[in-house]
């Protein structure tokens, strides 16, 4: 039985969390307007209270003490006192327990009570009422960790942005439907890691995962109610602690072997975050961690209004990033993911707030100029989601330099060219060549733009050519959640269909949206699972569905229609690793020659002649022509050419004049499998309806000495 001392040792005020040293753990937590700060000791089934200790030391608005005999796997919790004055921001109440925000792991879930409310709920004060009740059996407790992580010779894959092929999947998802893995490793990370995965990603030619949230995360109470759950979990209940149900051991150390796996096979990953709020909602929600522990600083509160949450974030309440402390507890986050995880970068949730101050977002804030200037972070790939709900939230290509971000105008213009929308060739000319009108300025280049069609928010690529109307009534909401316009076709009939025709155009849309995401300048980010066919069943919004509706279905991997799509892909992102002309990392201006007599990128009609104001413009036409020319490394010169076909019929085109050599078939998205790779084309081609042809040019020395 362990015999607790009657109280603590000083300690220090840094590092924040509970730190062990080998002898004891030190706590640290910040709070500005605390009056007191107690620290919880729980037993191992973290049932039970067995200790209180009152921090004995405040430096620098930091509580902190040291206990002596303290070991890793301690559970523990923090009660803070202070000002119960909603109407000034302040929420203290040391009847709610409270997690620290730097908990390296969790401990138990959250089981959802009245008690884990800082108001009496249901009374006639509202959230200015005052609740008594103990939420301590009902919390999650923090664990103490130690001992360190054997990472032996891992180095991070340093993939080129030019090089990368993103994959955003989620954890869970992924796997929990997979025959080939061991049912307990399903949905956790061990299950991200088993050579099965990695051998399907590396057959398809990915080079980056982007995992959906990982960090701990609450689900909420509303869903529960209905049946439901969090499944995306775009919900933070902890910054430094992995998601427990992503676990299958309940160690951290799963995590951190799954990513080296991944990394011996060549594959990064990076983390989707959610550092723009919390789980806390707004000031109807619970008292778990922030709100209890200093809420007039943790959260952004309307000026003069301080009982009442700002939220820009469209979730309850938003982080103030504004603060030091706050924006130290995002930043030890980040490092600490990055150094003691090895992790290859982030996809920052809502970005936009995270730039926000006071007077609105600003490309100059002090979130962007501690990223940018961290000698860790600042090395790693840091994508940016380049909106939010609040005033100004569209900040799409006003970010600062290092920083990549969705590009949902890629989207929606690849959505439009290929349902067949008039006049959209000019767009997508922008698009394929990397989006300089939103990314050609202080030193960004193309790969700054995270080119998608799909994404975990939306249609799948199978839904997006099926469904016209969102299909989202399993999600309690009457269908009114998720978007209303998705840009979308069904070709016939609204849902899947067996009829012959109808498949065969939506499979040559999904190969055309493929093609050109993948053979345009940028960064590619594929949506797991539209490589073979995943469908939601037209839920657009899936976030609470973890269930058949999410998980990829791998039984449709496994059709002939899926292993063809899968080699499609594969084709693909062989083609995009092979032609620097595709990757492209400057933007080009049809002003450099790489090849005599061929700029670096010039646009053609169905003719082959150069596009005129006239034929942009015309309604009628459809076709695109894209020609790109760079030197390899060696100074070879690599050209190559795309050709599109969005219409509703067949096209004959004409490619531009080979005067000093040939043009060779690389691929024709209408027969993929088919035995044409380097086929030489006559000067007129067949472009089929719905369909892509990408072709390269050989130098006429080079031509006479290849196969016929």
């Amino acid at each position: 039985m362990t015999t607790w001392p009657t109280r603590l040792e000083a300690g220090s005020p840094y590092p924040l969390g509970a730190t062990w040293d080998g002898l004891g753990v030190n706590f640290a937590v910040f709070s500005a307007h605390a009056q007191r700060m107690d620290l919880c000791i729980f037993d191992k089934a973290g049932r039970r209270e067995v200790a209180r200790f009152c921090l004995p030391e405040y430096t620098d608005e930091v509580w902190h003490g040291y206990l002596p005999e303290g070991r890793p796997g301690l559970l523990y919790g923090f009660r803070a006192f202070g000002p119960y004055d909603p109407v000034r921001g302040h929420r203290f109440n040391p009847h709610k327990l409270l997690l620290d925000p730097y908990a390296k792991g969790l401990h138990g879930s959250l089981v959802w009570s009245d008690a884990l409310f800082g108001y009496r709920i249901g009374g006639p004060r509202g959230d200015l009422s005052f609740d008594r009740r103990d939420s301590g059996q009902a919390m999650p407790k923090c664990v103490v960790s130690g001992g360190g992580f054997e990472w032996g010779k891992d180095r991070l894959p340093a993939v080129p942005w030019g090089h990368t092929v993103i994959m955003e999947a989620h954890v869970r998802g992924m796997s929990i439907l997979r025959d080939d893995i061991p049912p307990a490793e399903r949905g956790t990370f061990r299950a991200l890691s088993h050579p099965a995965t990695i051998e399907y990603l590396t057959k398809l030619g990915v080079t980056t995962l982007e995992l959906m949230p990982v960090q701990a995360f609450a689900r909420d109470r509303f869903l529960l109610e209905r049946g439901l759950t969090n499944y995306w979990g775009y919900s933070t209940l902890g910054f430094f602690a992995p998601h427990p149900a992503y676990l299958s051991d309940g160690s951290m150390h799963e995590m951190q072997a799954a990513i080296r796996r991944l990394h011996a096979a060549g594959i990064e990953v990076i983390m989707d975050v959610v550092y723009n709020h919390t789980c806390e909602g707004n000031e109807l929600g619970p008292t778990l961690s922030w709100r209890g522990l200093d809420n007039a600083t943790y959260y952004r509160l309307v000026p003069a209004d301080e009982r009442h949450f700002i939220n820009d974030t469209g979730c309850g309440n938003t982080l103030n990033l504004s603060h030091p402390r706050v924006l130290q507890m995002v930043m030890d986050s980040l490092r600490y993911w990055a150094v003691n995880f090895h992790i290859d970068g982030f996809r920052f949730d809502l970005g936009t707030t995270l730039g926000r101050e006071a007077y609105g977002f600003d490309p100059c804030s002090g979130f962007f100029d501690a990223l940018r200037q961290d000698p860790v972070l600042c090395r790693l790939k840091l994508i940016m989601e380049p909106w939010d709900p609040g005033p100004g939230g569209y900040q799409l290509g006003n970010f600062p330099p290092g920083l990549a971000e969705w590009n949902n105008r890629f989207r929606d213009t690849t959505r439009r060219f290929w349902r067949g929308d008039e006049l959209q060739r000019g767009d997508m000319a922008v698009r394929l060549s990397g989006s300089g009108d939103l990314f050609d300025r202080r030193g960004r280049r193309p790969c700054a733009s995270i080119n998608f069609v799909t994404a975990h928010d939306g249609f799948t690529l199978m839904d997006q050519v099926s469904y016209v109307e969102r299909h989202n009534a399993a999600n309690g909401e009457d269908g009114r959640d998720g978007h209303a316009d998705n840009l979308s076709a069904n070709w016939g009939v609204e849902g899947l269909s067996d009829d012959p025709g109808i498949s065969r155009t939506r499979t040559l849309v999904r190969r055309g949206m493929l093609a050109t995401l993948l053979l345009a300048q940028g960064t590619p980010m594929l949506l797991a699972g539209d490589e073979f066919g995943q469908t939601q069943q037209g839920n657009n919004n899936a976030y609470c569905q973890d269930n058949a509706t999410s998980w990829l279905d791998w039984s449709r991997a496994d059709e002939p229609q899926g292993r063809e799509m899968q080699a499609y892909v594969a084709k693909l992102t062989a083609l995009r690793q092979e032609h620097p002309s595709v990757r492209g990392d400057t933007f080009w201006h049809d002003r450099h020659c790489p090849s005599p007599d061929i700029t670096d990128i010039s646009w053609h009609a169905a003719d082959g002649t150069a596009m005129t104001p006239e034929k942009w413009n015309d309604p009628n036409d459809r076709v695109l022509g894209l020609r790109r020319a760079c030197r390899r490394p060696a100074g070879a010169p690599d050209v190559t050419f795309l050709l599109l076909n969005p219409g509703f019929q067949d096209a004959t085109c004409t490619l531009p004049d080979p005067d000093d050599g040939e043009w060779r078939l690389l691929l024709d998205s209408a027969e993929p499998s088919g035995p044409q790779t380097g086929e030489r084309m006559a000067r007129t081609v067949r472009v089929a309806a719905h369909s892509i042809l990408f072709l390269s040019f050989t130098p006429q020395g080079v031509a006479k000495e290849m196969p016929s």
